[in-house]
């Protein structure tokens, strides 16, 4: 350091230090201009300007051509730590090298990865996920943060950023519902995904989710300060999402006033506010009137500032050099993350069924198939493809392929006369041409596109008029999606699905969306090809057929979008029926970023991978022709129906019975499921505990006559319990590969203190004294071999005095709420004779209770013994009317009931919030 330059850029000092003297020379109103998303420069302090947010979920995403990387949800299936850090590293390497060309439009800090475990499959970002199952997704969060934020100890290559904190699972009005989250789900299903990432020190950033959180804001939860940033070895900087501070106040209505929201989410640990885009203006002048109505206190900013500044130190933005400088362009799409994109593809692959059909032989002729079949796909948050090698083109380098997109040629007409498009891509006219033909794509939920044929273009909306002029459903607002309602004499409508607008026909015949359903015109569609006789045909001339089914990741089911069904297309699914009866010799493979469902059975082979990026073709022809074996297995339950599944708001996965850990149904294809080209026998599982760590062992051998992969899973069951417990919880896995006959010993070492689990009596973990069921297996249902192990532990005692209500043990047509606005859970009724239930209750010598207790229209609640309905009535309140966030303390004596027992808190009305329950025991 030169003698003029300020301690703050020597590298030397120590890092708290560094920010202490940084932030002593800031003005308060240049701290505050640190709280935006774009951070304003300082330029007396040499301090230029900073930008959060960059986004890179599998691969640098929005800056332009860079390596694509198979979705997330795909690179957790490959069950590869190592793979996902390096995948991670790579595309840190292209952050950075976009950043050296041009800083403002590049940002460091990187929003990935995604950690909310993926407990409903119909969530529009599902493909954004790792896992329904919590631990394996804080296993891949962390190696793909570790790859991002670099190997350097003092240096961070990019600012990792998790997504999205809390309980965030549904786009379906993501901005006004409220995820009502147990404590145990909360402390055992939501909060570890988060945990290892942070704990570790590789992410060093968290986004809060859009949604509500028991009816507090997830900008404003107590869980940042109290829990995120305890789990931080060093500071944490908490970036809001989009736009998400301004909805505070509405659409929320959870303040009356931007400067009054402001400073609440400031206070509650946010650090930088993504609102407005590039304009600041409105944000910091918030934050300053808040300042000056005492709603924020300088202190508070500073603590914020502190936050900010740490990750901009860490990046080396104040020190003379770092390890990352001579990272330049030539690592964009280089020859070797070329290479890590073609591995990582090919090992997500899952086999799902196989008959004996693959690895293909002999297959000389090849009929590709399918709406995918020659097409790449990128999704919200993918990079744009540098290049596209297709399943019709990886395959075409094998053996001779014919291919068919098998969709349908239809044409439309009107009673004024036919749909035409305009030749140049301009509008789309009735009964001025000849008719016109449209390829019809079916994306599944109703959603159609359609393509003009004379133009090879999408049909669209621009300014409410339908033209042909965009190469496929694109965009944050895809305007080139319809629905098809059904009208008389085998007619139909088209129904715009972005707009909610109908298709009519303005005076001079050209086709322009219509608020009315009466000013829709009615077509009558006639199909000129079958797209399930063309795929048939070419079937039938091939060795073998391979059909590309699956979905549009910005169709049907998306950020902002989720969906209804996990069905297939319905026009893909008539097709793999007619192709698989026209050749038994079929394949179906399935790209998608989520689960799916299909009516034909008898189908001999089926693969799945999700959206996997530039190199997804060769990697699909490694699999198919047995170059690779499909290593890949499933990171959720694959149901067979969405009637399986709970409804999409509950997020309580333990009453539910939701997700591998508590579904007692026979799934389609279980959790874990993958199944190789050879064979694999398990054998000699030991199970032995030494002090504090429960060690298992199992020896695995390829019994089959090829090479191959293979990923042991091991699970834990507690058998018995005070509480309900998963039957099945993943607790390690490995992944082997093993020549044929060969044999490896695989070892899990479980400290016992991860069989612990949240006790709502005491608000704490714990291990209790029980006998647990170790299993070994290919899968969370295909368990090989399993062991009984004794855990000496705890036992529960029976609770007393202050009971909290959310800590309760079972409930009934009750929701979690906010008990004030900046902290505490409590629960209302949410109908008349809506209970809460607390186990073994000791009510020795106790005769007194009292309620805290509000509600904005008055009711009661009575407390019974043993049963909601017929159990003995103890103690009955009268709730008075209160304001929403007053309470009152309501005492009542209590029935002589000495002894332990279960006590029903019964509402009598709803709308009545409860906080907790006092039994008092008489000196």
């Amino acid at each position: 350091m030169t003698m003029h330059e300020p301690p703050f850029r020597d590298p030397s000092i120590p890092l708290p230090d560094r920010i202490d003297d940084l932030v002593r020379r800031l003005t308060l109103g240049e701290k505050v201009g640190l709280l935006h998303q774009y951070q304003a420069p300082v330029e007396r302090l040499g301090l230029g300007a900073f930008r959060t947010g960059t986004e890179a979920l599998h691969g640098l995403a929005w800056q332009g051509p860079a390596t694509v990387f198979p979705q997330a949800i795909g690179l957790a299936s490959t069950w590869d730590r190592d793979l996902v850090r390096r995948v991670g590293e790579a595309t840190g390497d292209e952050v950075l090298a976009f950043h050296h060309k041009d800083p403002a439009g590049a940002g460091l800090n990187v929003w990935a990865p995604v950690v909310n475990p993926l407990r409903d499959p119909r969530w529009g970002r599902n493909e954004e996920g790792y896992s329904e199952d919590p631990w394996l997704t804080g296993v891949m969060a962390e190696a793909y943060a570790r790859g991002l934020c670099g190997s350097a100890p003092e240096n961070l290559k990019t600012a990792p950023t998790l997504k999205h904190f809390l309980a965030y699972n549904n786009e379906t009005d993501r901005c006004t519902t409220s995820s009502s989250v147990p404590p145990r789900v909360l402390r055992e299903y939501e909060l570890p995904a988060f945990r290892p990432a942070v704990e570790q020190g590789v992410a060093v950033a968290v986004m809060p989710s859009y949604n509500l959180v028991n009816g507090r804001p997830a900008h404003l939860s107590p869980l940042i300060n109290d829990v995120l940033r305890e789990w931080a070895p060093d500071d944490l900087l908490v970036v809001s999402d989009a736009y998400a501070p301004g909805n505070l106040t509405s659409p929320q209505g959870y303040h009356d006033t931007l400067p009054e929201a402001y400073a609440h989410a400031v206070k509650a640990g946010l650090d930088s506010f993504t609102q407005d885009d590039d304009r600041s203006e409105a944000t910091l002048n918030h934050l300053t009137e808040a300042l000056e109505k005492g709603l924020l206190a300088e202190e508070d900013v500073d603590a914020a500032v502190r936050h900010v500044l740490s990750i901009r130190f860490r990046l080396g933005e104040f020190d003379p050099a770092t390890p990352y400088d001579e990272i330049t362009d030539i690592v964009v799409n280089s020859p070797e993350h070329q290479a890590l994109a073609r591995e990582a593809a090919r090992r997500s692959f899952v086999l799902l069924k196989n008959d004996g059909l693959l690895p293909l032989q002999d297959a000389m002729r090849v009929a590709v198939i399918g709406q995918l079949g020659d097409t790449l796909m990128e999704d919200w948050y993918s990079g744009t493809l540098p290049y596209a090698v297709t399943a019709r083109a990886g395959l075409a380098e094998r053996c001779e392929t014919i291919f068919c997109e098998a969709v349908d040629r239809v044409t439309l007409t009107a009673d004024a006369g036919p749909v035409t498009a305009d030749p140049g891509g301009g509008p789309l006219s009735v009964g001025v041409a000849e008719a016109g033909a449209f390829d019809l794509f079916d994306w599944g939920g109703g959603a159609y596109a359609l393509r003009s044929v004379t133009t090879g273009r999408f049909v669209s909306v621009d300014g409410g008029t339908l033209v042909n002029d965009q190469p496929g459903p694109n965009g944050w607002e895809v305007r080139e999606t319809f629905r098809m309602e059904e009208r008389p004499r085998g007619t139909l409508v088209l129904r715009h699905i972005s707009t909610g607008c109908y298709v009519g026909a303005g005076e001079d015949g050209v086709l322009r969306l219509m608020d009315d359903a009466d000013q829709a015109v009615w077509l009558a569609m006639d199909v000129l090809r079958s797209g399930t006789d063309q795929a048939a045909r070419l079937a039938a001339a091939a060795d073998v057929a391979v059909v590309v089914v699956g979905d549009h990741p910005l169709v049907n089911g998306r950020e902002t979008e989720d969906r209804m069904t996990l069905a297939l297309a319905p026009a893909q699914d008539a097709v793999v029926a007619a192709v698989r009866k026209a050749n038994p010799r079929t394949v179906m493979v399935i790209t998608s970023g989520y689960p799916l469902t299909w009516t034909d059975d008898e189908v001999p082979a089926v693969l799945w991978s999700a959206h996997g990026g530039q190199e997804y073709g060769h990697a699909l022809a490694d699999v198919l022709f047995g170059d690779a074996d499909p290593e890949g297995r499933l990171t959720q339950t694959w149901y067979r129906s969405e009637q399986e599944l709970p409804d999409l708001l509950d997020y309580d996965i333990i009453a539910s019975d939701a997700t591998y850990l508590y579904f007692r149904g026979t799934p389609l294809h279980p959790f874990g499921h993958g199944l190789s080209y050879t064979t694999f026998d398990y054998a000699d599982l030991r199970v032995h505990q030494d002090g504090e760590v429960i060690t298992a062992e199992a020896t695995v051998t390829n019994t089959g006559d090829r090479p191959g992969v293979e990923v042991v899973q091991f699970y834990t069951h507690q058998q018995r319990s005070r509480v309900k417990q998963p039957l099945r919880r993943l607790r390690g896995f490995e992944k082997v590969r093993l020549a044929p006959g060969e044999s490896r010993t695989v070892i899990l070492t479980l400290p016992v203190s991860e069989l612990a689990f949240w006790d709502v009596t005491r608000e704490r973990f714990v291990v209790e004294s029980a006998p647990h069921q170790l299993m070994v297996g290919r899968s969370a249902t295909d368990v090989r071999l399993s062991a009984r192990f004794e855990v000496e532990g705890e036992i529960i005692p029976p609770q007393s005095g202050l009971l909290r209500a959310a800590a309760h043990d079972e409930y009934d047509a009750i929701t979690f709420v906010d008990e004030t606005k900046t902290d505490g859970d409590a629960v209302r009724s949410d109908a008349e004779g809506a209970w809460i239930l607390f186990r073994q209750v000791d009510l020795t010598g106790v005769t007194t209770c009292v309620a805290t207790v509000g509600s904005t229209e008055g009711g009661m609640i009575t407390i019974r013994r043993g049963d909601p309905l017929y159990g003995q009535a103890l103690a009955t309140f009268p709730v008075p009317r209160t304001d929403r966030y007053d309470y009152h303390a309501i005492p009542a004596s209590l029935a002589a009931a000495d002894g332990v027992h279960d006590l029903y808190v019964v509402f009598e009305n709803d709308g009545v919030i409860l906080a907790e329950l006092d039994f008092g025991a008489e000196a």
